[in-house]
């Protein structure tokens, strides 16, 4: 990738939430944290399933690797926003702000698609009990997280590859905590209507298809707990998919609050919701996975304890 575009910026400046000093170190302290817990609360999940046989299911195979994309997504974007912030270096190179575009886009992309293949898995376990084993083999498996990286690789590779044809010949500065597409688009000074169509047209599919699919999952995972007699049966069979249910409301929440609305209208205030999606919500996945499951429970303890951790409660 060329060091800068046919505009000749050379690099942006990302100014963050705040430029005042003090609330600077405020928010170095805060993100720094809130990193530190998203790096070992989705660590200890990736190990736990790894290291317990008892884990070794579809459901825990995905979780691992939604986890691992997590941890990939704000390694991506919170080191350089630490370093902004601590040294009050805030260039970043054109080429740099372009291959963080590429992970960020194709990262949510990727989370986005396996908690689709998740819900797959719960209607699957629910709906079919007794063809689980056969309709989520390993190999199987293995094919949907190769397909889902598949396509991810390919929607970061399509908005990244159109963005070198845009030309930016105005501010360089990004009132953002990290590169994002809708941010460079506004500071472009060329036509960016192609930019727009594949935006209007991936999304749709990468996005609001998965989307569609997990609607009608949960359509016929209510269904076929409905038909349940007991309070109990209900209760159990709704649990084994809460947490998923759980994590796809945050992520589309918090991904729709900054997505939905026309190009023109996004600002500054939009960064509080872009925290949440790109900051908060791979922090707290780990922990809503974890809670109150007792199968997560056990293996942690193993991993940490060499005992479950319900023993010790």
């Amino acid at each position: 990738m060329d060091g800068s575009n046919h505009s000749g910026i050379s690099e942006f400046l990302l100014l963050g939430l705040s430029e005042s000093p003090e609330q600077q170190r405020v928010l170095f302290w805060m993100f720094l944290s809130m990193y530190l817990v998203t790096v070992v609360g989705n660590v200890l999940i990736i190990l736990a399933i790894s290291f317990d046989p008892r884990m070794h299911t579809p459901m825990y195979f995905f979780l691992a690797n939604l986890s691992f994309t997590d941890l990939f997504f704000v390694t991506n974007t919170i080191p350089k926003m630490l370093v902004s912030l601590q040294s009050q270096n805030k260039a970043i190179s054109y080429a740099g702000c372009l291959t963080q575009l590429y992970f960020l886009v194709s990262l949510v992309a990727l989370d986005n698609l396996i908690l689709a293949t998740m819900a797959y898995d719960r209607y699957v376990a629910i709906c079919r009990p007794l063809h689980y084993t056969t309709a989520m083999s390993p190999g199987l498996c293995v094919l949907l997280l190769t397909l889902c990286w598949a396509l991810s690789v390919l929607y970061g590779l399509t908005h990244t590859l159109l963005m070198t044809r845009v030309t930016f010949c105005g501010s360089q500065k990004i009132h953002y905590i990290f590169c994002e597409m809708y941010v460079l688009l506004r500071l472009a000074c060329s036509n960016t209507q192609v930019n727009h169509t594949a935006l209007i047209a991936t999304g749709c599919f990468i996005f609001l298809t998965p989307l569609g699919f997990m609607i009608m999952s949960y359509a016929r995972i209510v269904k076929a707990i409905l038909r349940i007699p007991s309070a109990t049966g209900k209760y159990k069979t709704f649990s084994t998919c809460a947490s998923h249910l759980a994590v796809v409301s945050l992520f589309y929440g918090t991904l729709g609050m900054v997505y939905l609305q026309p190009l023109q209208t996004y600002s500054m205030k939009d960064s509080v919701a872009t925290v949440m999606y790109a900051v908060v919500t791979p922090m707290m996945n780990p922990f809503i996975y974890s809670l109150r499951n007792k199968d997560m429970h056990g293996a942690l303890g193993r991993l940490l304890l060499g005992k479950p951790l319900q023993r010790l409660i």
